[in-house]
């Protein structure tokens, strides 16, 4: 007997965090609105914070004439560029659609900006991630 009076076979098929319709809607949802994630969930304080961080790293970015990267193959960092900003969800979507970030820098804070936005992307996936661990259980 594993794990108290389960049967090992039982113990080795039972997922220890059952993946629940909140923890899809927590994921998805985190991650095309920032902290959305938590607000879903009742975490008031934490979806507040998040969302305000990522939403004013984002528009600094834009404010310093940082470039919104679109999906090419041909430089490495412009694909890595591409990852990170995807990863900011919505805001990406609206920039793009927007026509935001895509005329030319004349700023040498631009630079800046972009990697602004780029961090804003990376820190909303981790947030969307944490907000998933927290619907199945895995954090409080």
């Amino acid at each position: 007997m594993a794990n108290g009076n389960k049967p090992a076979a039982q113990a080795a098929s039972a997922p220890e965090y059952p993946l629940t319709g909140m923890a899809i809607a927590a994921l998805v949802v985190g991650w095309v609105i920032p902290g959305a994630g938590h607000l879903i969930q009742r975490k008031w304080i934490r979806g507040i914070l998040l969302l305000a961080a990522v939403f004013t790293l984002f528009f600094f970015g834009l404010a310093m004439q940082g470039k919104i990267y679109s999906f090419n193959t041909g430089d490495l960092l412009d694909v890595l560029g591409f990852f990170g900003d995807i990863g900011a969800g919505g805001l990406y979507m609206t920039a793009r659609l927007m026509g935001w970030g895509q005329e030319a820098i004349f700023r040498a804070t631009a630079d800046y900006g972009t990697k602004f936005m780029i961090v804003a992307g990376l820190l909303n996936v981790v947030c969307a991630i944490d907000a998933y661990h927290i619907a199945i259980g895995k954090k409080k």
